[in-house]
């Protein structure tokens, strides 16, 4: 599984960063994570960031996830 996210160089980018870290230990699994900055944006056809992306398709957009509900993105994404 290959995350992207898209403006990690920004405040919720970190944040989502650091959910993800925090998530990645609770599961006790690896993610490969990619970090694109803000100018790599229309790359993507991004237009609102934060974004995240698994597997090239958009996840979430605009918004910082939860741990919660990071969570429950990944494991559906697994299943």
């Amino acid at each position: 599984m290959q995350l992207k996210i898209i403006g990690s160089d920004c405040s919720n980018g970190m944040k989502i960063m650091k959910n993800l870290k925090k998530v990645e230990k609770d599961l006790n699994i690896k993610l490969d994570i990619e970090q694109i900055p803000i100018s790599s944006k229309e790359k993507y056809n991004i237009k609102i960031i934060p974004t995240i992306m698994i597997n090239d398709k958009k996840i979430s957009e605009g918004f910082v996830p939860s741990e919660r509900e990071l969570t429950k993105i990944l494991k559906e994404e697994t299943i």
